[in-house]
């Protein structure tokens, strides 16, 4: 089939280079616009867009809110759009154009975690399987009737980095899987069922600070699930640094935020046993090991994160 390809970031890569060394016909790419980085505010191109110029893909950074996108999708003749992690809607009246649809994969077995952060929510609820899903998008948010799924189950010690990357690689064996069934004729959509779903909207930096009460599990999942980004954080004498790892342990003597510090180890309270923190990272500086953070700063006795 000939297909136009929609994604954005390093995880929809792998599925691009799947369908591309498929026997389909990636036509072109869409992706989002450059953004900018860095104290030069230097514009950055999409991972998307970079491995599309390495492929030799035409490429569009076009909006599908653009008045003239469903002209621009029309000519193109394509007949079916894989979507990966694109980051805008498309537009109903874009739905359509393409004979057999837009085909989204989204890293969750839907109805479970709808929406931009499947991942991130998985490891905040502590979900144990996770997985990859193909869909049809409709209007809704990730409603669409479902096509082929895959499972894939989630580390003790995973954070989202480690379980996209993971999700990506079997996603792009499955959204390849989902256009060859859906060219031969052979597959069915099997429609969402209309209650039960679970939603997982995106992850602010406000959402990443660390609630010292809470238990000790909960921090951890936290801690895993903002790693890489937007990363979990808290304040230590008026300034904000993100922390992570942290790994349970046994200890319950400190109360919520209280800092112990040995020779090459920091230890937290929680709301239930300690943590022990792995790094600190102050605001434009380099990651250190909590107990250099520690030697440097020296925290008084009793303590505490804010």
């Amino acid at each position: 089939m000939r297909l136009l390809f929609a994604g954005t970031p390093q995880a929809a890569v792998p599925s691009l280079d799947a369908l591309a060394a498929s026997t389909h016909e990636v036509a072109a790419v869409l992706t989002r616009p450059d953004t900018v980085a860095g104290r030069g505010r230097h514009p950055v191109r999409s991972a998307v867009a970079e491995r599309a110029g390495e492929l030799g893909i035409a490429m569009s950074t076009r909006s599908p809110r653009d008045p003239e996108f469903s002209r621009w999708l029309a000519d193109l003749s394509v007949e079916c759009c894989p979507v990966v992690a694109f980051g805008a809607l498309i537009p109903a009246e874009a739905l359509d154009i393409p004979p057999h649809g837009w085909v989204n994969l989204h890293f969750s077995l839907l109805p479970a975690w709808r929406g931009a952060a499947p991942v991130q929510h998985a490891l905040i609820n502590g979900d144990t399987c996770t997985g990859a899903t193909t869909f049809l998008l409709d209007s809704g948010l990730d409603t669409g009737p479902t096509l082929l799924r895959v499972e894939e189950p989630v580390g003790d010690r995973d954070t989202t980095g480690e379980l996209l990357r993971r999700l990506s690689l079997v996603g792009a064996d499955l959204i390849v899987s989902t256009i060859d069934a859906i060219a031969a004729g052979t597959l069915e959509p099997t429609p969402q069922p209309p209650v039960g779903g679970s939603h997982a909207p995106r992850l602010e930096v406000a959402d990443a600070r660390i609630a010292w009460s809470a238990s000790a599990t909960h921090i951890d999942r936290l801690v895993r699930a903002c790693t890489p980004a937007p990363g979990a954080w808290t304040t230590f004498r008026g300034e904000r640094l993100k922390v992570g790892p942290v790994v349970p342990a046994s200890g319950d003597d400190l109360s919520p935020g209280t800092i112990r510090a040995g020779k090459s180890w920091v230890e937290v309270g929680s709301g239930t046993s300690c943590v022990v923190l792995g790094e600190v990272t102050y605001q434009g500086k380099r990651a250190m090991s909590a107990a250099a953070w520690a030697r440097g700063v020296r925290p008084e006795p009793g303590e505490a994160f804010e």
